[in-house]
């Protein structure tokens, strides 16, 4: 008997998928960022095209005067909202 899953499983395993890649862009961009990257690299430049808006309004949250703190801090946020919102509408469809 093949193994049969039921569509709200599959639209919930989607939704936290695609929370899980939003959070990927934002944790990838905090490396590039903290570590020094070259601006000018095209890998930049699309990690960048992605995590700025999917930011929202986390970027400038936060003001320590540690730069790199700021932005772990504010990026990281982000990321984990995407996590626990995903997250959250992921178990509403589940159900």
């Amino acid at each position: 008997m093949p193994y049969v899953t039921r569509n709200e499983a599959t639209a919930a395993r989607i939704i936290g998928g695609v929370g899980a890649l939003f959070a990927l862009f934002e944790g990838v961009y905090i490396l590039l960022l903290v570590l020094e990257a070259d601006q000018a690299n095209r890998f930049f430049v699309f990690i960048k095209s992605w995590a700025e808006p999917l930011a929202l309004f986390f970027p400038g949250l936060f003001h320590t005067g540690n730069g790199t703190i700021d932005i772990i801090l504010n990026y990281g946020l982000a990321a984990i909202f995407w996590l626990v919102v995903t997250g959250f509408i992921a178990r509403m469809v589940a159900r």
